[in-house]
């Protein structure tokens, strides 16, 4: 089991991410925009840059939902390996059996 701060640091991460998302797409915008003039661009870098550093979404770890484990982390259940075959072989997974030949 991680340490419980890893996983609070993640949550103050997913819920800054959440605040300034649109915030930040506002800015982003305005710095993809090619009609955007200069000083329009480099007041948005700015501001992009005064932005928390936690806020942005790169920053954001994917951990295990029953476990906090950050590695061996399967995308589509949500969990990471490990807790998978538990769940797997516990048959608490829908269609998801398993293999031998």
């Amino acid at each position: 089991m991680p340490k419980t701060s890893a996983i609070e640091r993640n949550k103050k991460r997913i819920n800054l991410a959440a605040k300034f998302a649109a915030k930040r797409a506002e800015l982003k915008a305005v710095l993809a925009n090619p009609s955007a003039t200069d000083e329009d661009f480099y007041a948005a870098q700015k501001q992009l840059q005064k932005l928390p550093r936690n806020s942005s979404p790169t920053r954001i770890r994917n951990r295990c939902a029953l476990s906090g484990r950050p590695r061996g982390y399967k995308r589509k259940y949500g969990v990471s390996r490990l807790t998978f075959r538990e769940l797997a072989l516990a048959g608490k997974i829908p269609g998801v059996t398993k293999s031998s030949w």
